[in-house]
């Protein structure tokens, strides 16, 4: 499936040119240091004048979540809804085109624009009706249901087809069965299928109704009031409590705190479980809705699905404000820490962006449906050949005999019953050959196999039950158990031949641990190399209570003694500077929480990214602890000495800059500007020319941290002086409330502080692997599985990566491609190419005995960027980048963007047939996950957008393993079998019917065939068989290769398959036929004779290859067996059936089956049947098994005998796996 098919749902949240958060300047008393909290230390940095300190009101920032090491080194391509772009997706574009750039380029018209009348919602809906509040997630309604079902359903051709019987069959000349039971196999399973899907939108209904129906408190009249969420409108006023959702998005206009902040929990929406704050503004901040009249305007953009964005502006007491995503609170989110905040609905009901970016799994079709549905049209023309020969044949006879018609016995064309003979149903040679036409693909619609498709769906929720429950793919750390959100690829799991994986958060905890810094040159990374120092908490005393933080880090005894030595040397000072900057610098919410012991407190950092967090417990443990955040100031306990820093501004973490800023006013009342960024952004800001060996030296540390595979921060600073600070701030004051280019605007302004920076030091924290992640790695690799893994992390940390969890061996020769132009990735592709092939010429020692097998290459492994990428994907270098990648066992993409990641996926997919399998945690990796033919999402530290965009869901990377190789491998298997077996099933009772088209079977036991008596062993076979124990397929990878190679359902086994069917039907019709041939038996009871033979051999023909029998599996197969004997005297014996016969002469009723079975010759024919119809197979099944094995039969035989007791020594050979040359 194409990506442009399905909407992005949600885009990165990095998304280059978001609008920045509005600013304002600290109060003056704000900027004056409280008693008891000033430093003494001296400061380089001049005062700032009193007119800096003589603004009115505070500064608002913003949460913001930095990544280190993570941002792209090209620009990113950004698309709200890719599915209804024009333009094709460009997965490595440079240049950001029309529709990449943000809404702040451009000014809200009134065309493009909504407007909403502060506290008038029917002014507001006076030009357009807008949304209202109530939603509706269901699919139906009462009167749609029907109609809508049936349309959707209708979309298998199948369906249609059986339809078109069903039509044909009503007609007199065509009615070879009855009218109702020709409808009721279509009937059974539209039938079937419409309950499940009206039980779930009932669900769905039931869920809106809760919804709608709850409660929010509304400005009526002055005065708040109880109002049902489905009645609130856009343009009231909506007041929210402490722990209550939101109703709607709303525009904060004022909250409890008194700088206008509000705390919000936005898991219901993208699942991220930290704290997020929201601003209010100041002009709507001091007033109270009951008390004083608000009235004003806000022009926004219409409703869209980017949750990261929006843009508007505000007019209130004849002044313009803008608005930016500081500003609004979307539905779903919960108010946290915050008493009550008070907002303006602007979009409500489904115009929500939690509406607009709700929606289900993508929609994916498996590989063997596809293959299954080109059957089915092998079969529909086989099946028109077929009554094309029988029609073409009647017409033949009907000539050959046209003397005879009008008395011959069994047909006799004229009809006597009226005075006047007239010829009986006989519309003349041409259209009786038409009509014999029609009526024989009525005799012959059983060949296509309905039930299938029911069957199919009943197997996929068993197997989906059964994976769900699996407790070895159950995660104890998340409380999470493996999710199947598309039932319908469930055997495409066990045919992955590549899998691109994510690094951060899927191969890594995404838990971040500081293990060591760089200051000032100096490496302090002891602890890390020798694992000395204890785990430690540093604490304070506040009012008689012990606060510390919540998570201890571990320290390095040096730097602890450095930080406590004060600013007394010059070392202790950059100490102080480089620890200050990893406290303030950040967008961290401190949250007191309570202990068992009353009197200890514990400070739990709450914010978007586990980086900053990190930074700040490690800030914490050196005694630098951030202990209070406003949006004007914050509180740091230094040393056990409280100082509070004012925030004057704060420039947020964007993927052009990579780096964030924040402005302090420090105690000693100098002002200093902190920057801490990715290296490759923060070395090109830091003036090397006052420091050239201090930034050589970190240079170098920088280098050796990534090695280790750590995260890597570079930290700065400066101070500004007045005239500095004064034209920053009228340039943010500008750049803050422009309607048109506000975020280039505002980057432009960080780039003017940020520069000349004097270098503090760098960090590196640890993103550890996930439990099982190596030995999952190997897992793959042996099974002949290609991990690709796709970041966004600097190559140097990848690759250390890369060898930490087995994914890079020593063995391997890395071609690497890092490139600025378009000619110079032209040369690496092709030089890649020609080391490639000399390689692929170099055996190399391998540990298998097999010796005949072959030697192995020499294995390869390409590491590239996002850079060369650029120039690579969507030009004629792709073809060359392919090439390349198919002869590497290895692709590792650094530094490369969510759509390039798409990129990769895409490049794989539209030029194999292979498999493809995305695996990721973020929203970066959503784009990634829906390319790919199976989408799994983890359920990790970056949120839940990966795993609403996703197939599958489970907890950590190294589930992967279970899943694939086992119930991948079991589903595979059993819904290939299922599939051919469907297909013999169907056509084996296609039987021999001349001409005539005359049928001895009655119509009843034609329609149950497919329904009662052999549908259900094959469901539950289907669902409960195992070819393989779980140790064994866990024990040995290569058996996974048998669904890479298709071998449970290709081309070769359908036509052996069909070759059987044939062979099977003939031996039941003429054994049965030749036993009978002298007799006067009935067509009914030769009828009853067949179906019963039939489903007696079908049953024995799956009895045969079923492998783990279970009470279930016995039940099934030789319970139809049961049914069916007792339907058949049922339909014989019931007046009211087509089965019952009655002797007019003997006034006697003649049960024919009954009577039939009394005889030792039924018996005989019966046996005699099943055993001739069954010998060729069973033949064939001992010499495949016996002579020419495959892995699966070998390890089964191992399995059986001895359970591997005598191989604990050996190896059992299996089929080598490896990729022949691609030329």
């Amino acid at each position: 499936m194409k990506t442009s098919n399905r909407p992005l749902l949600i885009p990165s949240p990095r998304t280059p040119g978001a609008p920045e958060f509005p600013y304002t300047p600290v109060s003056a008393d704000l900027l004056k240091p409280s008693s008891g909290m000033e430093s003494n230390a001296h400061s380089e940095n001049p005062p700032v004048p009193d007119s800096v300190t003589n603004s009115s009101s505070n500064r608002s920032v913003s949460s913001v979540q930095t990544k280190p090491s993570r941002g792209s080194s090209t620009r990113e391509v950004s698309f709200v809804d890719l599915g209804s772009s024009s333009k094709p997706v460009r997965y490595g574009s440079r240049g950001a085109d029309s529709e990449g750039f943000s809404m702040s380029q451009k000014e809200i018209n009134d065309e493009d624009a909504r407007l909403v009348h502060v506290n008038d919602p029917v002014k507001t809906n006076e030009r357009f009706e807008l949304a209202r509040n109530s939603i509706s997630t269901g699919k139906y309604s009462i009167f749609t249901f029907l109609p809508r079902n049936l349309f959707e359903q209708f979309h298998r051709v199948a369906y249609v087809y059986f339809l078109v019987i069903a039509v044909l069959n009503q007609l007199p000349q065509l009615a070879v069965f009855g009218r109702f039971a020709s409808i009721l196999p279509l009937a059974f399973v539209l039938l079937v299928s419409a309950a499940k899907d009206a039980y779930e939108d009932w669900r769905r209904h039931r869920s809106d109704l809760i919804e709608n129906n709850r409660l929010s408190a509304v400005l009526i009249n002055d005065q708040f009031q109880q109002k049902k969420w489905k009645d609130i409108q856009v343009g009231e006023i909506i007041k929210v409590s402490a722990n209550e959702t939101l109703p709607c998005d709303m525009v904060l206009l004022s909250t409890s705190d008194p700088t206008g902040v509000a705390y919000i929990l936005t898991i219901n929406l993208d699942g991220e479980s930290n704290l997020k704050t929201r601003y209010a503004k100041q002009e709507t901040l001091a007033r109270t809705p009951e008390k004083d009249k608000i009235s004003g305007l806000i022009k926004c953009e219409k409703p869209n699905r980017n949750i990261y964005g929006f843009h508007a502006n505000m007019e209130i007491d004849g002044k313009r404000v803008s608005l930016g995503p500081s500003n609004i609170v979307l539905r779903g989110c919960v108010l946290k820490n915050t008493a009550w905040a008070v907002g303006v609905a602007v979009y409500a009901g489904r115009e929500t962006k939690a509406m607009l970016n709700s929606s289900g799994a993508p929609s994916k079709r498996s590989r063997l449906e596809t293959l299954m549905n080109r059957e089915i049209i092998i079969l529909s023309f086989f099946l028109v050949s077929l009554c094309s020969v029988v029609s073409v044949c009647a017409g033949v006879w009907l000539r050959r005999h046209r003397d005879e018609l009008d008395y011959m016995p069994f047909y006799r064309r004229k009809d006597f019953s009226e005075e006047k003979v007239d010829n009986y149903k006989y519309d003349g040679w041409g259209m009786e050959i038409f009509f014999t036409f029609l009526m024989s693909v009525i005799v012959f619609q059983i060949m296509i196999p309905i039930a299938l498709y029911i069957s199919m769906e009943l197997v996929r929720i068993g197997q989906a039950y059964f994976m769900i429950r699996d407790s070895q793919m159950y995660d104890e750390a998340s409380n999470s158990r493996f999710q199947c959100r598309a039932l319908n690829i469930n055997e495409d799991l066990g045919q992955i031949k590549y899998v691109f994986s994510d690094k951060t958060g899927t191969l890594t905890e995404n838990k971040m641990e500081f293990e060591c810094a760089s200051i000032w040159g100096v490496d302090y990374s002891g602890a890390k190399a020798s694992f000395q120092g204890d785990q430690v908490g540093y604490s304070i005393q506040v009012n008689e209570q012990v606060w510390r933080p919540k998570m201890k880090v571990r320290v390095d005894p040096d730097l602890v003694r450095l930080s406590k030595s004060g600013k007394k040397t010059d070392e202790g000072k950059r100490v102080h500077d480089f620890f200050l900057a990893l406290a303030a610098c950040n967008t961290i919410v401190p949250i007191v929480t309570e202990t068992s012991d009353s009197a200890v407190k514990l400070i739990d950092y709450q914010g978007e990214s586990p980086d900053e967090q990190a930074l700040v417990y490690a800030a914490a443990a050196y005694g630098f602890m951030l202990v209070e955040r406003t949006s004007g100031h914050i509180v740091i306990d230094v040393q056990g000495e409280r100082q509070r820093y004012n925030v004057l501004g704060l420039h947020e973490f964007d993927s052009d800059r990579k780096r964030m800023s924040v402005i302090l006013g420090c105690p000693d009342k100098s002002v200093k500007v902190f920057v801490k960024g990715a290296d490759t952004s923060m070395f090109t800001v830091i003036d090397k020319s006052l420091n050239l060996e201090i930034v050589s030296a970190t240079e170098g540390h920088l280098h050796s941290y990534s090695s280790m595979g750590l995260r890597t921060l570079v930290v700065g600073m400066r101070g500004l002086s007045a005239s500095e600070f004064e034209q920053w701030q009228s340039s943010y004051e500008t750049a803050s409330t422009a309607l048109i280019g506000r975020a280039a605007l505002l980057r432009k302004v960080a780039n003017s502080v940020e520069n000349s920076l004097s270098i503090l030091g760098a960090s590196g924290i640890e993103d550890k692997l996930q439990e099982g992640v190596p030995e999952s790695i190997e897992s793959l690799r042996m099974a002949g599985i290609k991990v690709w893994v796709l970041t966004g992390d600097k190559q140097e940390t990848a690759i250390s990566i890369g060898y930490s969890s087995k994914l890079l061996t020593s063995k391997m020769t890395q071609i690497v491609i890092n490139n600025n132009s378009k000619e110079s990735c032209r040369k690496s592709l092709k030089d890649g190419l020609i080391m490639s092939k000399k390689l692929m010429n170099v055996p190399v020692a391998t540990n298998s005995t097999q010796g005949s097998s072959g030697d192995f290459t020499s294995p390869v492994a390409l590491v590239i960027d996002g850079t060369s990428l650029v120039y690579i994907l969507d030009t004629e270098l792709e073809e060359q980048l392919f090439q390349l990648a198919s002869r590497c066992n290895v692709v590792l993409c650094c530094r490369v963007a969510p759509l390039q990641k798409a990129g990769i996926v895409a490049l794989i997919k539209n030029r194999t047939d292979d498999m493809t399998l995305a695996i990721g945690d973020g929203a970066n990796d959503v784009s990634m996950i829906q390319m790919a033919d199976v989408g799994i999402g983890i359920s990790g530290q970056e949120g839940r957008q990966a795993v609403m965009a996703s197939d599958f869901a489970m907890g950590q990377f190294r589930f992967l393993v279970p899943l694939l190789f086992v119930h991948g491998h079991w589903n595979y298997q059993r819904i290939a079998y299922m599939i051919l077996y469907n297909f013999y099933r169907n056509a084996v009772y296609v039987l021999f019917t001349s001409f005539t088209l005359t049928t001895a079977i009655n119509e009843w036991s034609s329609v149950l065939y497919s329904v009662i008596y052999t549908s259900l062993p094959t469901i539950v076979v289907g669902i409960l068989d195992k070819d393989l124990s779980r140790m064994t397929l866990l024990k040995y990878p290569q058996l996974y290769g048998a669904g890479q190679r298709q071998e449970s359902y290709n081309p070769k086994l359908f036509w052996l398959t069909m070759m059987d069917t044939l062979w099977q039907s003939i031996a039941v019709f003429f054994a049965s036929l030749f036993v009978y041939w002298e007799s006067t038996i009935d067509t009914s009871s030769i009828g009853d004779l067949w179906t019963l033979a039939v489903v007696i051999l079908v049953n024995i023909h799956l009895a045969m290859d079923v492998v783990r029998w279970t009470w279930p599996s016995h039940a099934s197969i030789w319970g139809s067996i049961i049914a069916t004997c007792i339907c058949v005297i049922v339909v014989d014996a019931v007046p009211m059936l087509p089965g019952y016969w009655y002797d007019l002469v003997a006034n006697l009723r003649l049960k024919s089956i009954i009577e039939l079975a009394k005889t030792e010759l039924f018996w005989f024919s019966l046996l005699g049947v099943v055993v001739a119809a069954l010998i060729p197979r069973f033949v064939v099944k001992i010499f495949a098994q016996y002579y020419r094995p495959c892995d699966i039969q070998i390890a089964r035989e191992a399995e059986k005998f001895g359970n591997f007791r005598e191989l604990e020594g050996a190896e059992i050979e299996m089929n080598p796996i490896f990729d022949p040359p691609r030329r």
